[in-house]
């Protein structure tokens, strides 16, 4: 067995350039036991559940307070400003934290993803302040 199993933290976050980027985060597994491994203990702010409908897409936004996004039901496409986007699906996360930058004012073409539900289900996410 590894001795040091790792959980991986997609990070949506916002670059130097004030774009919107993932980044992929190593978190150490280094708490519990060999058969249930637990990351050290998070703090949070509180959760909340969203059910989005079928045919759901936001505009261009930020994210005004980082969180956690946990998809539970349903599939979530995230997409940024260059073009790309990455899928999510049930039981899969991401680490919500593109935010404007300081003394920058919110700028649709440059700052911020926009999202939407996928297929044929609701989507239905957690999440969890940071």
């Amino acid at each position: 067995m590894d001795p040091s199993p790792r959980f991986t933290k997609v990070i949506l976050e916002t670059g130097p350039d004030g774009r919107a980027r993932f980044r992929d985060e190593p978190v150490a597994l280094s708490e519990g036991k060999p058969q249930a491994r637990l990351s050290p203990l998070a703090t949070s702010a509180g959760y909340q559940l969203r059910e989005s409908p079928v045919g759901f897409r936001s505009e261009f936004h930020c994210t005004e307070n980082p969180q956690w996004v946990f998809i539970l039901k349903g599939a979530m496409e995230i997409g940024l400003q260059d073009g790309t986007s990455r899928l999510f699906g049930p039981g899969e996360h991401f680490y919500s934290a593109d935010t404007v930058p300081a003394g920058a004012a919110f700028d649709p073409t440059i700052h911020g993803h926009w999202s939407r539900q996928v297929g044929d289900t609701p989507l239905v996410t957690l999440f969890v302040r940071g």
